[in-house]
Protein backbone atom coordinates (compact mmCIF):
# COMPACT_ATOMS: atom_id res chain seq x y z
CA UNK A 1 0.00 0.00 0.00
CA UNK A 2 1.47 3.33 -1.12
CA UNK A 3 0.44 6.57 0.59
CA UNK A 4 1.23 9.82 -1.23
CA UNK A 5 1.48 13.40 -0.01
CA UNK A 6 1.43 16.04 -2.77
CA UNK A 7 2.40 19.67 -2.31
CA UNK A 8 -0.58 21.94 -1.70
CA UNK A 9 -1.01 24.26 -4.67
CA UNK A 10 -3.58 26.81 -3.44
CA UNK A 11 -1.59 30.02 -3.09
CA UNK A 12 -2.39 30.69 0.59
CA UNK A 13 -1.91 27.12 1.83
CA UNK A 14 1.34 26.37 3.70
CA UNK A 15 0.29 23.26 5.63
CA UNK A 16 1.31 19.72 4.75
CA UNK A 17 -0.70 16.55 5.33
CA UNK A 18 2.12 14.53 6.91
CA UNK A 19 4.92 15.70 9.20
CA UNK A 20 8.24 13.80 9.49
CA UNK A 21 7.50 12.28 12.90
CA UNK A 22 4.34 10.60 11.58
CA UNK A 23 5.97 8.79 8.67
CA UNK A 24 6.93 5.88 10.90
CA UNK A 25 3.29 5.47 11.96
CA UNK A 26 2.41 4.68 8.35
CA UNK A 27 5.40 2.44 7.73
CA UNK A 28 4.38 0.44 10.83
CA UNK A 29 1.11 -0.23 9.02
CA UNK A 30 3.09 -1.81 6.18
CA UNK A 31 2.81 1.21 3.89
CA UNK A 32 5.33 2.94 1.66
CA UNK A 33 5.26 6.75 1.88
CA UNK A 34 5.61 8.88 -1.26
CA UNK A 35 6.22 12.64 -1.25
CA UNK A 36 6.21 15.34 -3.86
CA UNK A 37 9.39 17.42 -3.60
CA UNK A 38 9.06 20.37 -1.20
CA UNK A 39 5.59 19.31 -0.04
CA UNK A 40 6.44 20.24 3.54
CA UNK A 41 8.84 23.11 2.95
CA UNK A 42 6.44 25.99 3.64
CA UNK A 43 5.33 24.35 6.88
CA UNK A 44 8.94 24.23 8.09
CA UNK A 45 9.66 20.63 7.03
CA UNK A 46 12.20 20.57 4.16
CA UNK A 47 12.74 17.32 2.27
CA UNK A 48 15.92 16.42 4.14
CA UNK A 49 14.06 16.01 7.47
CA UNK A 50 11.86 13.27 6.04
CA UNK A 51 13.27 9.77 6.38
CA UNK A 52 12.18 6.53 4.71
CA UNK A 53 10.11 8.25 2.03
CA UNK A 54 10.34 8.25 -1.76
CA UNK A 55 10.38 11.68 -3.41
CA UNK A 56 8.82 12.62 -6.75
CA UNK A 57 9.55 15.67 -8.85
CA UNK A 58 6.59 14.94 -11.15
CA UNK A 59 3.24 15.03 -9.36
CA UNK A 60 1.48 13.06 -12.12
CA UNK A 61 3.83 10.16 -11.53
CA UNK A 62 3.16 10.47 -7.80
CA UNK A 63 -0.58 10.21 -8.35
CA UNK A 64 -0.24 7.24 -10.67
CA UNK A 65 1.72 5.31 -8.05
CA UNK A 66 -0.48 6.23 -5.10
CA UNK A 67 -3.08 3.95 -3.53
CA UNK A 68 -3.99 6.59 -0.91
CA UNK A 69 -3.55 10.36 -1.21
CA UNK A 70 -3.48 12.58 1.88
CA UNK A 71 -4.24 16.27 1.38
CA UNK A 72 -5.13 19.43 3.24
CA UNK A 73 -7.15 21.38 0.67
CA UNK A 74 -9.68 19.84 -1.76
CA UNK A 75 -8.17 18.50 -5.01
CA UNK A 76 -8.33 20.41 -8.25
CA UNK A 77 -10.69 18.88 -10.79
CA UNK A 78 -7.86 18.55 -13.34
CA UNK A 79 -5.66 16.67 -10.85
CA UNK A 80 -8.33 14.03 -10.20
CA UNK A 81 -7.99 12.83 -13.78
CA UNK A 82 -4.39 11.85 -12.97
CA UNK A 83 -5.35 9.75 -9.94
CA UNK A 84 -5.09 5.99 -10.20
CA UNK A 85 -8.50 4.39 -10.62
CA UNK A 86 -9.93 3.02 -7.34
CA UNK A 87 -7.42 4.97 -5.27
CA UNK A 88 -8.43 6.76 -2.05
CA UNK A 89 -8.18 10.42 -1.09
CA UNK A 90 -8.50 11.77 2.46
CA UNK A 91 -8.64 15.45 3.38
CA UNK A 92 -10.86 18.51 3.64
CA UNK A 93 -13.13 18.14 0.60
CA UNK A 94 -16.06 20.56 1.19
CA UNK A 95 -18.28 19.18 -1.61
CA UNK A 96 -20.78 22.06 -1.50
CA UNK A 97 -17.94 24.41 -2.47
CA UNK A 98 -16.45 22.02 -5.03
CA UNK A 99 -19.27 20.23 -6.88
CA UNK A 100 -17.23 19.70 -10.05
CA UNK A 101 -14.43 18.03 -8.09
CA UNK A 102 -16.99 15.82 -6.34
CA UNK A 103 -18.44 14.72 -9.68
CA UNK A 104 -14.92 14.01 -10.98
CA UNK A 105 -14.14 11.85 -7.93
CA UNK A 106 -17.29 9.86 -8.63
CA UNK A 107 -16.64 9.52 -12.36
CA UNK A 108 -13.03 8.39 -11.85
CA UNK A 109 -14.07 5.76 -9.28
CA UNK A 110 -12.08 7.39 -6.49
CA UNK A 111 -12.99 6.59 -2.88
CA UNK A 112 -12.99 9.91 -1.05
CA UNK A 113 -13.24 10.65 2.65
CA UNK A 114 -14.10 14.18 3.83
CA UNK A 115 -12.26 14.67 7.09
CA UNK A 116 -14.71 17.45 8.01
CA UNK A 117 -17.57 14.92 8.08
CA UNK A 118 -16.06 12.72 10.77
CA UNK A 119 -18.74 12.37 13.49
CA UNK A 120 -18.12 14.03 16.83
CA UNK A 121 -18.06 10.90 18.94
CA UNK A 122 -15.57 9.93 21.64
CA UNK A 123 -13.80 7.34 19.51
CA UNK A 124 -13.17 9.90 16.76
CA UNK A 125 -11.69 12.67 18.90
CA UNK A 126 -8.14 11.93 17.76
CA UNK A 127 -9.31 12.31 14.13
CA UNK A 128 -11.26 15.55 14.59
CA UNK A 129 -9.44 17.85 12.21
CA UNK A 130 -12.14 20.51 12.37
CA UNK A 131 -11.40 20.93 16.07
CA UNK A 132 -7.63 20.80 15.76
CA UNK A 133 -7.57 23.46 13.06
CA UNK A 134 -10.19 25.59 14.83
CA UNK A 135 -7.83 25.68 17.81
CA UNK A 136 -5.24 27.33 15.59
CA UNK A 137 -7.80 29.79 14.20
CA UNK A 138 -8.99 30.88 17.63
CA UNK A 139 -5.45 31.48 18.85
CA UNK A 140 -4.30 33.34 15.77
CA UNK A 141 -7.42 35.53 15.61
CA UNK A 142 -6.60 37.11 18.97
CA UNK A 143 -2.98 37.77 18.03
CA UNK A 144 -4.23 39.35 14.83
CA UNK A 145 -6.63 41.55 16.81
CA UNK A 146 -3.77 42.61 19.10
CA UNK A 147 -1.77 43.65 16.04
CA UNK A 148 -4.64 45.75 14.70
CA UNK A 149 -5.43 47.28 18.07
CA UNK A 150 -4.25 50.74 19.08
CA UNK A 151 -4.33 49.66 22.74
CA UNK A 152 -2.64 47.25 25.14
CA UNK A 153 -4.65 44.15 26.00
CA UNK A 154 -3.61 43.94 29.71
CA UNK A 155 -3.98 46.50 32.44
CA UNK A 156 -0.67 48.27 33.01
CA UNK A 157 0.29 50.34 36.02
CA UNK A 158 3.10 52.68 35.08
CA UNK A 159 4.74 55.88 36.26
CA UNK A 160 2.73 57.60 33.54
CA UNK A 161 -0.55 56.30 34.94
CA UNK A 162 -2.74 53.23 34.72
CA UNK A 163 -3.76 51.74 31.39
CA UNK A 164 -7.13 49.99 31.50
CA UNK A 165 -7.41 46.50 29.97
CA UNK A 166 -9.06 45.96 26.61
CA UNK A 167 -12.61 44.58 26.52
CA UNK A 168 -12.85 41.59 24.18
CA UNK A 169 -16.11 39.98 23.06
CA UNK A 170 -16.00 36.49 21.53
CA UNK A 171 -19.09 35.43 19.57
CA UNK A 172 -19.35 31.67 19.25
CA UNK A 173 -17.91 29.46 21.96
CA UNK A 174 -17.00 26.38 19.98
CA UNK A 175 -13.41 25.17 19.77
CA UNK A 176 -12.17 28.32 18.01
CA UNK A 177 -14.10 30.60 20.32
CA UNK A 178 -12.88 28.90 23.48
CA UNK A 179 -9.30 29.13 22.28
CA UNK A 180 -9.84 32.81 21.48
CA UNK A 181 -11.19 33.37 25.00
CA UNK A 182 -8.25 31.56 26.54
CA UNK A 183 -5.70 33.48 24.46
CA UNK A 184 -7.30 36.87 25.14
CA UNK A 185 -7.33 36.10 28.87
CA UNK A 186 -3.64 35.17 28.76
CA UNK A 187 -2.95 38.54 27.16
CA UNK A 188 -4.73 40.21 30.07
CA UNK A 189 -7.96 41.34 28.42
CA UNK A 190 -11.40 41.45 30.06
CA UNK A 191 -13.34 38.86 28.09
CA UNK A 192 -17.04 38.21 27.59
CA UNK A 193 -18.59 35.65 25.26
CA UNK A 194 -21.84 34.75 23.59
CA UNK A 195 -23.16 31.46 22.25
CA UNK A 196 -26.70 30.20 21.61
CA UNK A 197 -25.83 26.75 22.96
CA UNK A 198 -26.68 26.34 26.65
CA UNK A 199 -23.81 23.88 27.09
CA UNK A 200 -21.29 26.62 26.29
CA UNK A 201 -21.85 28.55 29.52
CA UNK A 202 -19.86 26.22 31.77
CA UNK A 203 -16.92 26.13 29.35
CA UNK A 204 -16.87 29.91 28.92
CA UNK A 205 -17.00 30.60 32.64
CA UNK A 206 -14.35 27.95 33.37
CA UNK A 207 -11.94 30.08 31.31
CA UNK A 208 -12.70 33.18 33.36
CA UNK A 209 -14.92 34.92 30.83
CA UNK A 210 -18.38 36.38 31.40
CA UNK A 211 -21.23 34.74 29.48
CA UNK A 212 -23.73 37.10 27.87
CA UNK A 213 -27.13 35.68 28.69
CA UNK A 214 -29.77 35.44 25.96
CA UNK A 215 -32.66 33.11 26.72
CA UNK A 216 -32.35 31.02 23.56
CA UNK A 217 -31.93 27.28 23.14
CA UNK A 218 -30.04 27.02 19.89
CA UNK A 219 -28.32 23.66 20.04
CA UNK A 220 -28.71 21.14 17.22
CA UNK A 221 -27.62 17.51 16.99
CA UNK A 222 -23.93 16.77 17.40
CA UNK A 223 -23.41 19.76 19.68
CA UNK A 224 -23.52 22.29 16.83
CA UNK A 225 -25.58 25.47 16.73
CA UNK A 226 -28.80 25.52 14.71
CA UNK A 227 -30.25 28.25 12.53
CA UNK A 228 -32.36 30.78 14.44
CA UNK A 229 -35.84 31.96 13.54
CA UNK A 230 -36.52 35.57 12.59
CA UNK A 231 -37.82 36.45 16.06
CA UNK A 232 -34.85 34.75 17.71
CA UNK A 233 -32.44 36.72 15.53
CA UNK A 234 -34.08 40.00 16.55
CA UNK A 235 -33.77 39.08 20.21
CA UNK A 236 -30.15 38.10 19.73
CA UNK A 237 -29.28 41.35 17.97
CA UNK A 238 -30.94 43.49 20.63
CA UNK A 239 -28.89 41.95 23.44
CA UNK A 240 -25.66 41.84 21.46
CA UNK A 241 -25.99 45.50 20.45
CA UNK A 242 -25.48 46.50 24.08
CA UNK A 243 -22.42 44.27 24.38
CA UNK A 244 -20.94 45.59 21.14
CA UNK A 245 -21.18 49.18 22.37
CA UNK A 246 -18.65 48.34 25.09
CA UNK A 247 -16.38 45.98 23.14
CA UNK A 248 -13.05 47.20 21.82
CA UNK A 249 -12.23 43.88 20.13
CA UNK A 250 -14.76 41.39 18.75
CA UNK A 251 -13.84 37.89 17.55
CA UNK A 252 -16.63 36.15 15.62
CA UNK A 253 -16.44 32.38 15.12
CA UNK A 254 -20.04 31.20 14.58
CA UNK A 255 -20.49 28.54 11.91
CA UNK A 256 -23.25 26.08 11.00
CA UNK A 257 -21.95 22.95 9.20
CA UNK A 258 -22.84 22.89 5.52
CA UNK A 259 -24.46 26.34 5.56
CA UNK A 260 -23.37 29.96 5.14
CA UNK A 261 -22.18 31.62 8.34
CA UNK A 262 -25.03 33.26 10.27
CA UNK A 263 -25.18 37.05 10.01
CA UNK A 264 -24.99 38.11 13.65
CA UNK A 265 -23.59 41.64 13.43
CA UNK A 266 -25.48 44.07 11.19
CA UNK A 267 -24.20 47.32 9.74
CA UNK A 268 -26.30 49.30 12.21
CA UNK A 269 -24.77 47.34 15.09
CA UNK A 270 -21.27 48.14 13.81
CA UNK A 271 -22.17 51.82 13.74
CA UNK A 272 -22.91 51.66 17.49
CA UNK A 273 -19.39 50.46 18.27
CA UNK A 274 -16.56 52.54 19.68
CA UNK A 275 -14.25 54.35 17.25
CA UNK A 276 -11.11 52.24 16.86
CA UNK A 277 -12.92 48.99 17.71
CA UNK A 278 -11.88 45.88 15.79
CA UNK A 279 -13.84 42.92 14.44
CA UNK A 280 -11.89 39.81 13.43
CA UNK A 281 -14.40 37.64 11.57
CA UNK A 282 -12.94 34.16 11.26
CA UNK A 283 -16.13 32.95 9.59
CA UNK A 284 -15.22 35.13 6.59
CA UNK A 285 -14.66 32.19 4.24
CA UNK A 286 -18.26 31.07 4.83
CA UNK A 287 -19.68 34.55 4.25
CA UNK A 288 -18.86 36.08 7.62
CA UNK A 289 -20.77 36.72 10.85
CA UNK A 290 -20.76 40.46 10.18
CA UNK A 291 -22.71 41.62 7.15
CA UNK A 292 -19.91 44.05 6.27
CA UNK A 293 -17.17 41.39 6.24
CA UNK A 294 -15.26 40.84 3.02
CA UNK A 295 -13.16 37.69 2.82
CA UNK A 296 -9.41 38.35 2.81
CA UNK A 297 -9.94 42.11 3.13
CA UNK A 298 -9.73 44.76 5.83
CA UNK A 299 -12.27 47.58 5.75
CA UNK A 300 -12.86 50.66 7.89
CA UNK A 301 -16.52 51.45 8.53
CA UNK A 302 -17.13 54.61 10.57
CA UNK A 303 -13.85 54.07 12.40
CA UNK A 304 -14.43 50.36 13.10
CA UNK A 305 -11.90 47.96 11.54
CA UNK A 306 -13.44 44.78 10.12
CA UNK A 307 -10.98 42.12 9.03
CA UNK A 308 -12.01 38.91 7.25
CA UNK A 309 -9.01 36.56 7.34
CA UNK A 310 -9.02 33.34 5.35
CA UNK A 311 -7.28 30.10 6.25
CA UNK A 312 -5.95 31.14 9.63
CA UNK A 313 -4.45 27.67 10.31
CA UNK A 314 -2.08 28.17 7.39
CA UNK A 315 -0.65 31.20 9.21
CA UNK A 316 0.77 28.84 11.87
CA UNK A 317 1.59 26.03 9.44
CA UNK A 318 4.05 23.98 11.48
CA UNK A 319 1.85 23.28 14.49
CA UNK A 320 -1.32 23.22 12.40
CA UNK A 321 0.30 20.54 10.21
CA UNK A 322 1.45 18.71 13.32
CA UNK A 323 -2.10 18.35 14.61
CA UNK A 324 -3.69 17.73 11.22
CA UNK A 325 -1.16 15.04 10.36
CA UNK A 326 -2.01 13.15 13.55
CA UNK A 327 -5.71 13.44 12.73
CA UNK A 328 -5.15 11.92 9.28
CA UNK A 329 -2.90 9.09 10.45
CA UNK A 330 -5.38 8.07 13.13
CA UNK A 331 -8.09 8.02 10.48
CA UNK A 332 -6.00 5.98 8.04
CA UNK A 333 -5.45 3.36 10.74
CA UNK A 334 -9.16 2.57 10.50
CA UNK A 335 -8.92 1.14 7.00
CA UNK A 336 -5.33 -0.04 6.49
CA UNK A 337 -4.35 -3.22 8.30
CA UNK A 338 -0.94 -4.85 7.75
CA UNK A 339 -0.42 -3.01 4.48
CA UNK A 340 -3.76 -3.97 2.95
CA UNK A 341 -7.05 -2.16 2.52
CA UNK A 342 -9.74 -3.11 5.05
CA UNK A 343 -12.78 -0.87 4.55
CA UNK A 344 -15.43 -1.70 7.15
CA UNK A 345 -18.63 0.14 6.29
CA UNK A 346 -20.17 -0.86 9.62
CA UNK A 347 -17.76 1.62 11.20
CA UNK A 348 -19.72 4.84 11.74
CA UNK A 349 -16.62 6.97 11.24
CA UNK A 350 -15.97 5.60 7.76
CA UNK A 351 -19.64 5.43 6.82
CA UNK A 352 -20.34 9.04 7.73
CA UNK A 353 -17.18 10.56 6.25
CA UNK A 354 -17.18 8.80 2.86
CA UNK A 355 -18.23 10.97 -0.09
CA UNK A 356 -17.62 8.76 -3.12
CA UNK A 357 -17.00 5.02 -3.58
CA UNK A 358 -17.18 2.66 -6.58
CA UNK A 359 -18.50 5.32 -8.92
CA UNK A 360 -21.27 6.53 -6.59
CA UNK A 361 -21.76 9.50 -4.30
CA UNK A 362 -22.45 7.87 -0.96
CA UNK A 363 -23.08 10.97 1.17
CA UNK A 364 -26.75 11.95 0.87
CA UNK A 365 -26.39 15.73 1.01
CA UNK A 366 -23.50 15.65 -1.44
CA UNK A 367 -25.49 13.38 -3.77
CA UNK A 368 -28.44 15.77 -3.71
CA UNK A 369 -26.08 18.58 -4.62
CA UNK A 370 -24.82 16.83 -7.75
CA UNK A 371 -27.61 14.48 -8.81
CA UNK A 372 -30.75 16.02 -7.32
CA UNK A 373 -33.02 14.79 -4.56
CA UNK A 374 -34.71 12.09 -6.65
CA UNK A 375 -31.48 10.09 -6.88
CA UNK A 376 -31.53 9.56 -3.12
CA UNK A 377 -34.71 7.49 -3.41
CA UNK A 378 -33.71 5.31 -6.37
CA UNK A 379 -31.35 2.85 -4.69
Amino acid sequence: MKIAIPKETIHFEKRVALIPNMVQELTKLGCAVLFENDAGAEAGFPDDVYKNVQFYSNVKNLYQDADVILKVQPPHEQDIGNYKKYSIIVGFLFPSWNPKALAALRDHHITSFAIENIPRISRAQTMDALSSQATVSGYKSVLMAANFSTRFFPMLTTAAGTIKPTHVLVIGAGVAGLQAISTAKRLGAIVSAYDIRAAAREQVESLGAKMINIDLQGEASGGYARELSGDEIKKQQMILSDALKKAEVVITTALIPGKPAPKIITQSMVELMLPGAIIIDIAAEAGGNCELTQADKTINHHGVIIHGPINLPSMIPQDASNMYSRNLVNFVKLFIKEGTLALNWDDDILAQSVLTHEGMIKHQLARELIEGKQSCHME
